[in-house]
């Protein structure tokens, strides 16, 4: 299966060609039945509380075997201008840097809290496979609306760019990561080049999980009108879709089968644009995940996931 599915990600990443017009590949997930079992019962809600307790035994704990981690290191002048840089113990220069950008409805969010064994997880996954991970938190809604998340990305960036070579990373390999509304503000970042860290983005690749890519055709709720506004009439100037079409950034997008609806939307509307533009990048739906197991698996024996995310990672080396 693993063989089948690299060389399927590969034939999709590799361009339009490869991946049928708007075609969404299931992708079989190796969820142990008894998480499945319990993510089937969560059901298709956003609900981080019961699906950390399925997988945080999973997960590895401090200290991080091999690995050194730089904790709040500041990007920026605002009190969640902060990120924490991982590297192997030994760092080779010239490696691959993962940034991630975590989710929490706009309004809410932590790259990590208290003893949760996430987000470090991703950035020890990164590190695993010869990268280095930078994980960042930024200014939330309603007191930071809409564009403040892409300015903290673009601060963000100009910080890894400036100083990750002292840590082992190729600032000219950057791979931004982002979850749900982190997939959000990433999308928005790599879609309007105004947020541009250098003129192209500064991109080396782009991982977009269960995102809202565009305001306009997405459900009206609280958390989407604290960061974008209540006046409807912004919202097509603020989508991301027409930007990505036209970005030359390769591309990871997917979603989980147990997402709620939404997401499901937001993807396949983003995916049958470039698809039409002739920039298929290939819509993957994680079966048998839901929201937040898609990025509570990384770097567990889970690999659903991170068979994905290393392709596009091999690619950009």
């Amino acid at each position: 299966m693993r063989t089948f599915l690299g060389a399927l990600v590969a034939l999709s990443l590799a361009g339009c060609a490869a991946v049928p017009a708007s075609k969404t590949v299931e992708v079989p997930s190796v969820v142990s039945p008894q998480i499945a079992a319990e993510l089937l019962k969560i059901g298709p809600v956003v609900a981080p509380p019961p699906t950390e307790k399925l997988y945080a035994p999973l997960a590895e704990r401090e200290p991080y075997a091999g690995v050194q981690v730089r904790r709040d290191v500041r990007y920026g002048t605002d009190a969640r201008n902060l990120l924490d840089v991982f590297t192997p113990d030994k760092p080779q220069a010239g490696q691959p840097v993962l940034v991630f950008v975590h989710g929490g409805a706009f309004m809410r969010g932590e790259r990590r809290t208290g003893d949760s064994p996430f987000y470090d997880n991703i950035m020890l996954w990164a590190v695993r496979q010869g990268m280095v991970g930078v994980n960042m938190t930024y200014r939330l809604a309603p007191a930071h609306p809409w564009p403040a998340a892409q300015q903290d990305i673009q601060s963000a960036l100009k910080w890894v760019r400036e100083n990750i070579a002292a840590s082992g990373g190729n600032p000219q390999r950057i791979i931004l990561m982002g979850h749900s509304a982190g997939a959000a503000h990433v999308a928005q970042y790599v879609a309007h080049p105004q947020f541009h860290v250098v003129p192209g983005s500064g991109l080396a690749g782009a991982v977009l999980l269960s995102g809202l890519f565009d305001p306009s055709t997405a459900e009206s709720n609280p958390p989407l009108q604290a960061y974008f506004g209540k006046d409807a009439a912004q919202y097509p100037a603020q989508s991301a879709v027409p930007g990505l079409v036209a970005a030359k950034v390769p591309l990871l997008l997917a979603y989980a089968e147990l997402d709620p609806p939404d997401f499901h939307r937001q993807s396949e509307q983003l995916n049958t644009a470039l698809c039409k533009a002739g920039k298929c990048p290939g819509l993957y739906k994680l079966i048998g995940h839901s929201h937040m197991s898609e990025v509570y698996s990384i770097n567990s024996a889970d690999k659903t996931v991170t068979n994905l995310m290393k392709q596009l990672v091999d690619r950009v080396r």
